[in-house]
């Protein structure tokens, strides 16, 4: 710790100092390899995550492209504005989708046609 230096002579201390500083050229050395090593993981670990962002931005591109087709679908044979009169059911389900948005469904009611055709509910088997 330099403490008891008091008693060497000259070349003592040059001795003890060249020993200093192999010692701390080897602690330099040991630091060094854990860094360039702790980057080198550090750079694999940030590949897999950048392949994996990779992997998922091409899913929602297909996903996005598959609801394309199928708002398309729905669309072809359904214009926006009509109601499927032949459902058994008295709501009719529209397809709403924006650009970066997610899917949003909503359901919308027919309209009514008589009174008689509301009271009656439908028989079960």
């Amino acid at each position: 710790m330099g403490e008891d230096l008091s008693g060497l002579n000259v070349k003592e201390l040059q001795s003890l100092e060249n020993q200093l500083e192999i010692s701390l050229r080897s602690v330099r050395t040991k630091k060094d390899h854990v860094l360039i090593d702790e980057i080198h993981e550090l750079n694999r670990k940030g590949s897999l995550v950048h392949q994996e962002n990779m992997e998922l931005y091409k899913k929602i591109s297909l996903i996005r492209q598959e609801n394309a087709e199928l708002y398309k679908k729905i669309y072809e044979t359904e214009g926006p504005s009509e109601v499927n009169r032949d459902s058994p059911t008295p709501y009719n389900f529209a397809v709403i989708e924006k650009t970066n948005v997610p899917v949003q469904l909503g359901l919308s009611t027919l309209p009514q046609h008589s009174d008689a055709e509301q009271s009656t509910a439908p028989k079960l088997g």
